[in-house]
C-alpha cells in the first residue's frame, strides 16, 4: 500500500523555496555528498533540484560551499564511520566559516537514537533529517536560516511518496526512477526496513508520466529503482507489466534494480527474451551458497532454486549479464558454509559480484546471533572468494573480444581523457577512441581486449 503526499503539501515546500530565495543573507552554494546506493544518490538529485530552485548552485568543493549536505548511509558500519568522519572535520571547516550551513539526512538519521546523539555531540549541525521528510527540506532550510539555531526533524512510519519535485540529475542521457520504496523481507543481517520503511509503491500513471518527460528531454536510458523491485505493486507479475508499459515508452534502454530472487516470476524473467529496450543484464543478490545460511539470513530460497533461476534466465537469453552480492563471515558460518558459497560462484558465473565481511547492524536479528570466527579467518575467505570471482569476471571480459556491441557513450574515459566511455548492453564498460559528438548516442563498437575491469574497443 501507499500513499501519495498531497498536492497541497508539495505546494507549500515551494512556497518555502520561494521564500528561502528571497532571503538576502541566505547561502549561495550548496555540495551534497551522497553515501550508500542509488535510491539515495535519487534522493540526493531531488535533494540538488530544491535547493537549485531555492537560488543555489553547486559549489565545485566542500570547502568553496555555503551550505554542504551529506545524505548517509547505515547499510554497512564503514558507511557510518565515513560519514561521521566527515561531519566532525566540518566542525573546523566551520570555525573558517562561520555562516557554513551543515546538513545531515538519510537513513542513519532513522537508526534508533542516532539523530538525538547527532545533535548532541555534533551541536554545530545545523539540519538532522530523515528519509520519510526529506521533501520536508525546503521548510526545515527555511527555520534554520530564519530561526538561527539547529533544526531536527526525522519521523516515524513508511512515510508518504512525494511527486512532483524538482530534481538536477547527473546525465542528460542516464536517468534513475524509483518504482517503489521500502522493503517488506526483513532479512536478519539488514537495517533497510527499519530506514526505509515497508513497502510502497509509485503509482504506475506517475512512473509513466516521469519516464516520458525523460524521454522527451532527451534521456536514452533509464535504471528503474526500488528495494525489491520484483514486490512492486504487491508481487506477482505486476513488475513484468509495469516493464512493458516502459518498454513501450520510447526509452532506448532499460535496466533495473534491486531483485530479491525469491520473487523473481517467470514472467519477468521472460521479459528478458520478449521486451526489445531491456538490457541483457541482472543483478541477483545471493548474499550465500550454503543453505543453512540463507535459512539464518531468512533469505526465503535455497542454493538449489537460485542456480535454477540462473539456468532460467540463461535459456531465455544465452549472453545475459548476471551480478550479485555475497556476504561472507555470517554468524555461524562455517568452512563448510562458506564452500559452498564457492561452489555457488563457480556454477552462476556471475560477471561481478560486490563482496562484504558482514558488518552487524543493532536492531537487527543477526547482531544478536553469536559470532565465534576470528576476523583473521574471515578475511582470508573473502580474499580468496575475491580471487574466484576475480578469474570468473575475467573470462566474462574475455568472451566479449571480437564481438561488436551497442554502447551509449557516457563521456570520456576517467582513465584517459583521449577516448571515451560507455557501457554495452551487458552492463560493461568499454574504452574507445572517438570524438566528443559521440557522447549522448549509441555507437556500435567492436571489442578489442579486455582490461582488469574493463574493456578496450573501435567504433564500426
Amino acid at each position: 500500500m501507499s500513499i501519495t503526499i498531497p498536492e497541497q503539501e508539495i505546494e507549500l515546500q515551494k512556497s518555502y523555496m520561494d521564500a528561502v530565495k528571497r532571503i538576502n543573507y541566505r547561502p549561495q552554494k550548496y555540495f551534497i555528498v551522497t553515501l550508500g546506493c542509488q535510491m539515495n544518490v535519487r534522493d540526493s538529485q531531488t535533494l540538488a533540484g530544491m535547493l537549485e530552485e531555492m537560488g543555489y548552485t553547486q559549489a565545485e568543493s566542500k570547502e568553496k560551499a555555503d551550505l554542504i549536505l551529506y545524505n548517509t548511509c547505515c547499510v554497512r558500519e564503514n558507511a557510518e564511520n565515513r560519514a561521521l568522519g566527515n561531519v566532525i572535520w566540518l566542525k573546523e571547516l566551520k570555525k573558517l566559516k562561520p555562516r557554513l550551513l551543515i546538513c545531515v539526512g538519510g537513513c542513519m538519521m532513522q537508526e534508533d537514537g542516532v539523530a538525538e546523539s547527532l545533535k548532541r555531540q555534533y551541536p554545530f549541525i545545523d539540519i538532522i533529517f530523515g528519509t520519510f521528510n526529506y521533501h520536508r527540506f525546503p521548510q526545515l532550510l527555511y527555520t534554520a536560516i530564519k530561526e538561527q539555531k539547529p533544526v531536527v526533524e526525522v519521523l516515524d512510519g513508511c512515510g508518504d511518496i512525494a511527486e512532483g519535485l524538482p530534481a538536477v540529475r547527473a546525465s542528460k542521457y542516464m536517468a534513475f526512477v524509483n518504482v517503489m520504496y521500502g522493503c517488506n523481507n526483513f532479512c536478519s543481517y539488514c537495517i533497510v526496513p527499519y530506514v526505509r520503511g515497508r513497502e510502497r509503491s509509485r503509482r504506475r500513471e506517475d512512473i509513466l508520466d516521469e519516464v516520458k518527460g525523460l524521454v522527451d528531454s532527451g534521456v536514452k536510458e533509464i535504471m528503474l529503482l526500488g528495494q525489491n523491485v520484483n514486490s512492486y505493486q504487491g508481487g506477482g507479475d505486476e513488475f513484468a507489466k509495469l516493464l512493458r508499459d516502459v518498454d513501450e515508452a520510447g526509452v532506448e534502454r532499460i535496466r533495473f534494480m534491486t531483485s530479491h530472487p525469491k520473487d523473481l516470476s517467470d514472467e519477468l524473467i521472460a521479459s528478458f527474451g520478449t521486451l526489445k529496450h531491456l538490457a541483457g543484464q541482472l543483478h541477483l543478490p545471493v548474499q550465500s551458497g550454503s543453505d543453512r545460511i540463507l535459512q539464518l539470513m531468512n533469505r526465503r530460497y535455497t542454493a538449489e532454486k537460485y542456480l535454477r533461476l540462473v539456468e532460467k534466465l540463461r535459456s531465455v537469453r544465452c549472453d545475459i549479464g548476471i551480478t550479485s552480492d555475497i556476504i561472507v563471515g555470517f554468524p555461524g558460518e562455517t568452512a563448510d558454509d562458506f564452500e559452498d558459497t564457492l561452489e555457488l560462484t563457480r556454477q552462476a558465473r556471475f560477471d561481478a559480484a560486490f563482496t562484504f565481511i558482514f558488518s552487524p547492524r543493532a536492531g537487527t536479528k543477526a547482531a544478536e546471533m553469536p559470532d565465534e570466527t576470528p576476523d583473521e579467518v574471515k578475511t582470508e575467505r573473502i580474499q580468496r572468494l575475491i580471487q574466484l570471482q576475480h578469474e570468473m569476471s575475467a573470462k566474462a571480459l574475455e568472451s566479449q573480444i571480437g564481438h561488436s556491441f551497442r554502447v551509449l557513450v557516457e563521456g570520456l574515459s576517467p582513465r584517459d581523457d583521449k577516448k571515451l566511455c560507455g557501457k554495452t548492453e551487458r552492463g560493461f564498460m568499454v574504452n574507445f577512441p572517438g570524438n566528443n559528438d559521440m557522447i549522448g548516442q549509441f555507437v556500435d563498437v567492436r571489442i578489442t581486449a579486455a582490461g582488469t575491469n574493463t574493456l578496450r574497443g573501435e567504433a564500426v
